[in-house]
């Protein structure tokens, strides 16, 4: 049974994701709450294996929620569930350790298949969200200032195929490697 606290502000979303996420006999939704504070508080006290976080939140927004999860002693996986799909908020709630992107048009089954994916160690982007990503790394590399840390071949050829929405186990099929690597 995974068990999910849904993140969102606004309510009718919260009733309709739960609605969709009870038809699944291996999800249970544990709470709900409107911000990130009482998600903080929530996940410390409920223990949930999966937060569905919305990113524009009062009190707290997603990806300050997400960093302060990360600092925690207890670190569920988090897929951000949002209408947002700019680069800057992408990538800086990928930094702060979103393990899995989704705007909120998507389909029912990749809403499923996410957080199926998340549970068991991968990630999951959609495509538009892998293709601003895999972008935004190219410019980085692109740029005349020194990376960070510079992504070899193979990391841009796994993150190209993300892109494409080739999921983890695909693409360790496809590139010859472990599913392991690929993640």
């Amino acid at each position: 049974m995974i068990r999910i606290l849904l993140v969102d502000d606004h309510p009718i979303v919260r009733e309709g994701l739960r609605a969709l996420l009870e038809t699944q006999s291996d999800f249970e939704v544990v709470a709900e709450c409107a911000n990130g504070e009482e998600a903080l508080r929530l996940a410390a006290t409920l223990r949930p294996d999966m937060l569905l976080l919305d990113l524009e939140m009062p009190v707290l927004d997603g990806v300050e929620t997400i960093r302060r999860l990360r600092q925690s002693s207890y670190a569920p996986r988090v897929i951000v569930f949002t209408a947002f799909d700019n680069d800057e908020r992408i990538i800086h709630a990928i930094q702060n350790g979103a393990n899995g992107y989704l705007l909120k048009e998507a389909p029912r089954d990749e809403i499923f298949k996410a957080i199926r994916v998340t549970m068991e160690g991968g990630s999951l982007l959609q495509p538009i969200i892998a293709s601003k990503l895999l972008r935004h790394v190219e410019l980085q590399r692109g740029a005349n200032h020194v990376p960070v840390e510079e992504l070899t071949e193979r990391e841009l050829e796994v993150l190209r195929l993300l892109a494409q929405g080739m999921p983890n186990k695909e693409i360790a099929s496809h590139l010859v490697i472990s599913e392991r690597t690929a993640k």
